[in-house]
């Protein structure tokens, strides 16, 4: 089985809940990158082992939260030595509007994933797009490079829509599943 690892910044802890959801669906260990945008040596260290890496952030104001610019920034070191070549990756973005410019994190963590020589892992998940489609339903909000969620920004991590958490789950166990069929 493949080493999965969800490294994630989260500022109210929607972002949190959303990288627990996908662990818990796909195996995977958990990094959070701290309030100051940095990890530990070791956490470094768990990434450069890693067999896929999935990121995930909020979406402030049309980008990642500059926590997660920071650690992108750092992973500077690890490019250096093509420690995360060949690594298969994914990424989730969080913001309390339903689109608000999350397609544009997405790309930054897709980039940042290519700058790396990565595998990059879409959605894989069509649209849940028709008249009678609700909040609840898979992939509501249309996603495709990545994992879009939605959290209302006057209620807590509780009230994400189950539909964006199922779509989590599923994302997580497609990452993983790929990454295990590579590393076969």
């Amino acid at each position: 089985m493949s080493q999965v690892v969800i490294v994630y910044h989260s500022g109210y802890g929607h972002t949190q809940r959303i990288a627990e959801c996908m662990a818990e669906a796909s195996g995977a260990q958990l990094i959070a990158i701290n309030p100051e945008g940095q990890l530990l040596d070791t956490d470094w260290e768990i990434l450069a082992a890693a067999d896929a890496i999935i990121f995930g952030a909020p979406t402030y104001m049309g980008s990642p939260s500059w926590q997660f610019k920071r650690f992108s920034e750092a992973s500077s070191k690890p490019w250096f030595k093509q420690l995360w070549l060949d690594k298969v990756f994914g990424g989730f973005t969080v913001s309390a509007s339903l689109n608000g410019d999350k397609q544009v994190s997405l790309i930054s963590m897709q980039t940042l994933a290519s700058q790396h020589g990565g595998i990059w892992v879409s959605l894989g998940m069509l649209p849940s797009n028709h008249s009678a489609a609700t909040r609840q339903d898979i992939n509501n909000l249309g996603g495709s490079v990545g994992l879009l969620i939605q959290a209302p920004s006057d209620a807590g991590a509780d009230a994400i829509p189950q539909g964006d958490i199922e779509t989590a789950r599923r994302y997580a166990c497609r990452i993983a599943s790929i990454a295990d069929r590579l590393r076969s």
